[in-house]
Formats: C-alpha cells, sequence, structure tokens
C-alpha cells in the first residue's frame, strides 16, 4: 500500500497522513472506551477538495474509508475494524465557519466545526443554534449530521435534520456535491439532504452544512419537579404544553435512582429535595417576550400540576446558577453511571403516550431475568427518547454481566417493538447495534435501504461494515 499512502501525502502533505502506532491511537479508539481498530492510516485534509482527492485514490485502490469527526459517538460508527486493511478520514481541519446571514437566519459551516464553537458563533450574531447535547464542546457538525443527532431541546426545535437547509457532500465517487442552499422550501426533485442525513458516512462525507437559526430567547427559566410516577411525568407534558405551548423547550425524565447515583458520585451537586421522590422532571422554558412572561407561565403551570396532585413537589431556579445546577443534575447521570461500573446501555424511542406502559411492563422482565440488577432509566421524555440503562445485580462483576449483554439487549429491544418503539433514537446504529438492526427492520425497509447503499456506493468503501 505505499502507493497510496504515497499519493496521499501527495494530496494533503506528509504531515496529514498518520501512519504510526502513536499518531493513529486517539483516532482507532471509541469514545467509552469499549473497542479499538486499526487502520492503514488516518488521513487529515483540510480542504473540501482534499477530501474528494482522497476518495477518487481511495476508490482507486479499493481501500475502506471512516469518516470521523470528534469520535464521540456512542456505536463504533466513527472506528476502524481490526483489519488494518480501512484508513479513517479526519474531518477535524475542516473547521471554518464560511458564513452567518443574520437575515435569512442560516449559518453555512465546515462539517469539523465544534459544536460548542456553532453555538457562541450564532449568538455573537444575536442568534441561537439550538442543538445542544453532552459531547458539544468536542462533537463535530459533521458527525451530529451523520447521526442525526438529538439532544436537550428536540421536544422546540426537532432532531440534527430539522435544523439543516442544505448540505456539501463528497461522493462515494469523489465527486462534490453542492447542496449548499439556505433555502426553506425547494421542491426540486429527490430531498438529497435527507439520504445523507443519519446515514452515518455509509452513503458519502458530509464537508458543509447550511444551519438554521433562531432569535435568541429573551429570558429561559428552569424548574425541577418530584412526581410519583412515569404516567405522572406524561400527565405532566400535557398540562406544560397546554399551558405554555412553544415555550417548553426542555422535558427530562430522570428517576430515583439516577439522581441517588449522581448524590453517590458527585456529592458536591444539589440536593433540591430534602426527602427523595420516586421520579423527577427536568423542565426548561425559554420567552421570546421577557423573564416575567416565563415566570408567570411556568409558575401557572406548576400550580396547576400541584393542584391537581400530578407533581409531589417543584424547585425552581432564580439564578443562572441555579439552572445550571439543576442541569447538572441530568448531565452528571452518565457520567455517574460509569464511575460506578458498566451497564447495558440502551438509547430507545417510543410513542410518549405508551412510555410509562413500557417502564411497567420491562422493569419486572429484567428483575426476573436478573434479579437485583439496578435501571438508570432517563431522557428526553417530551420527545419519547429514554436512555434505558441496565446495571449489573450487586455481587455480580461487570465482566459477568456483559456476558449477558445479548439476553439483557433481547428483553428491552422485544418490548421496545412491542410497544411500537425503536432500538435506536439518537445515537445511531454504527457497528454496535448492526445485528439488533437485522433483527428488527422487515426485509422491505432493509431491502431498500441495501438498494441505496448499492447504488450510490457500488465498490461499498464509505464507512464498511456500519448499519448493514
Amino acid at each position: 500500500m505505499m502507493d497510496f499512502l504515497t499519493q496521499c501525502r501527495a494530496i494533503i502533505g506528509q504531515t496529514y497522513v498518520l501512519d504510526t502506532p502513536d499518531g493513529m491511537a486517539p483516532f482507532l479508539t471509541d469514545q467509552r472506551g469499549r473497542f479499538t481498530g486499526k487502520a492503514l492510516a488516518v488521513l487529515r485534509p483540510g480542504s473540501v477538495d482534499e477530501v474528494a482527492a482522497l476518495v477518487r485514490t481511495c476508490v482507486e485502490h479499493r481501500v475502506g474509508l471512516v469518516p470521523q469527526g470528534g469520535n464521540t459517538g456512542l456505536v463504533l460508527g466513527s472506528v476502524p475494524d481490526v483489519s488494518g486493511t480501512q484508513v479513517v478520514l479526519s474531518l477535524a481541519r475542516l473547521n471554518s465557519i464560511r458564513q452567518i446571514d443574520a437575515v435569512n437566519r442560516t449559518m453555512t459551516v465546515d462539517a469539523g466545526c465544534i459544536l460548542q464553537h456553532i453555538q457562541e458563533a450564532a449568538a455573537a450574531e444575536g442568534c441561537l443554534f439550538p442543538l445542544s447535547l453532552a459531547a458539544e464542546g468536542s462533537c463535530t457538525i459533521g458527525g451530529n449530521l451523520a447521526t442525526n443527532a438529538g439532544g436537550t431541546a428536540v421536544l422546540r426545535y426537532g432532531n440534527t435534520r430539522e435544523l439543516c437547509l442544505g448540505l456539501e457532500v463528497v461522493t462515494p465517487q469523489g465527486e462534490i456535491w453542492s447542496g449548499l442552499r439556505g433555502l426553506r422550501k425547494d421542491n426540486t426533485g429527490y430531498d438529497l439532504r435527507d439520504l445523507f442525513i443519519g446515514a452515518e458516512g455509509t452513503l458519502g462525507i458530509i464537508t458543509g452544512a447550511v444551519l438554521k437559526l433562531y432569535p435568541q430567547p429573551k429570558a429561559c427559566i428552569t424548574a425541577l419537579a418530584a412526581l410519583p410516577s412515569p404516567a405522572h411525568a406524561q400527565q405532566l407534558l400535557v398540562l406544560m404544553q397546554d399551558c405554555c405551548g412553544s415555550s417548553l423547550t426542555g422535558f427530562e425524565l430522570m428517576s430515583r435512582y439516577c439522581l441517588e447515583l449522581v448524590a453517590q458520585q458527585f456529592p458536591q451537586l444539589p440536593r433540591p429535595f430534602a426527602e427523595p421522590h420516586p421520579q423527577y422532571v427536568l423542565l426548561e422554558l425559554s420567552s421570546s417576550e421577557s423573564e416575567q412572561h416565563a415566570i408567570g407561565l411556568l409558575e401557572q403551570a406548576i400550580g396547576a400540576a400541584l393542584e391537581r396532585d400530578v407533581i409531589n413537589d417543584a424547585v425552581v431556579a432564580t439564578s443562572v446558577a441555579q439552572s445550571a445546577g439543576l442541569w447538572q443534575l441530568r448531565e452528571h447521570i452518565p457520567l455517574a453511571q460509569a464511575k460506578a461500573g458498566k451497564n447495558v446501555k440502551h438509547d430507545i424511542s417510543l410513542p410518549v403516550s405508551r412510555i410509562a406502559d413500557f417502564i411497567a411492563t420491562t422493569e419486572p422482565l429484567l428483575e426476573a431475568a436478573f434479579p437485583g440488577c439496578q435501571l438508570v432509566c432517563f431522557g428526553h421524555l417530551g420527545d419519547g427518547n429514554l436512555h434505558f440503562n441496565v446495571a449489573p445485580p450487586g455481587g455480580m462483576s461487570n465482566e459477568d454481566f456483559l456476558h449477558n449483554q445479548d439476553q439483557v439487549n433481547r428483553v428491552v429491544h422485544d418490548s421496545v417493538v412491542a410497544f411500537g418503539g425503536s432500538i435506536s433514537a439518537e445515537h445511531g446504529i454504527g457497528t454496535l447495534k448492526r445485528d439488533e438492526l437485522a433483527r428488527y427492520k422487515s426485509p422491505v425497509e432493509l431491502n431498500m435501504m441495501r438498494a441505496i447503499k448499492a447504488a450510490l456506493d457500488p465498490l461499498g468503501i464509505m464507512n464498511p461494515g456500519k448499519i448493514l
């Protein structure tokens, strides 16, 4: 493969072709540290033309190509396999914000832009880019688009797909498709943009995007409500939507065990209630009018919820620091899990109306299969997305429990499908859930997906082995 690497060096320069173990190491292990692949090299192009030229070189030599942004994915979608025959294509150097059009409410960016930098650039122009998730300080917008990332504001603004108007993509043939049009309406044939969003780099490489911007809210108000059950959380969601409409931006469900876990691992974080409660909901309202308007909406809704016995208690943040403290409770759940030990994790979605019944049905099934196991259930209840994670019973080692991962998955995923849900809400499929996808997708769906893959990437060089 020396000729191949020589050509790559001629395209992007010696410095940006990494082929030593130390140089490649940061790009080969997944974010959770569960899997380390091997690569022929890591390629770090600095322009769209260089990406296209590298793809053409991969086509010539039949080399599989794994696109990678911030490598914060959770389903092994951005790391190579163990064959050592693939290359990682890091887009981290494509990190320019090309244009901000405040009147059109759009921003055109390179795929390697870090999400937090996009948020900050929008804010500097008096605008809001609302995508927000735990990895925003290191994930890139190209990866967000490739996985159709969700986050905490989907209830109000939608997934990443809803926040994108146009794409620039390098095809599996090394051609550049420029669809960077900031149009809300464009009915001129097939929506090619939607083919690449959520495709996890298996159909082409996203190199640029036109993103939607929104007005900055004049106020954001955060509250934490304590509830008797997930069914009461569903009732609270309906009540909040009736009272607050589109001002309701976030609605995060957390079980008692989740906050107990956070308290054990991060005792410095606030404990808003003197007594524990079975469930909690973190609420966020944003107002385009004023802080008083947002507070009035929230007080009206909380008052109605208390009056109807939908909630047991609530605390409302009265400062930015208090609001940040409440959000830290939610954001530290995955960190607390990692410190406490291994979990079998599930990123699932369900019709909001069926979430309480799903939890009530599935928890006993897990308890019967693994007596004493702990359910770490939290997530974006407002859009039906739960992180439904299972920790080992006391006395069982992490390793022994992980040997039963397939059985745990079967209990959870069978129940998800029975309730009309999806086995992947916002993390994607990658390699980790590839076999599960084949089990739960219909043959018709899988055949259509394979036909699209074969038509666009007949050589199968784009992120080989992912999704299909």
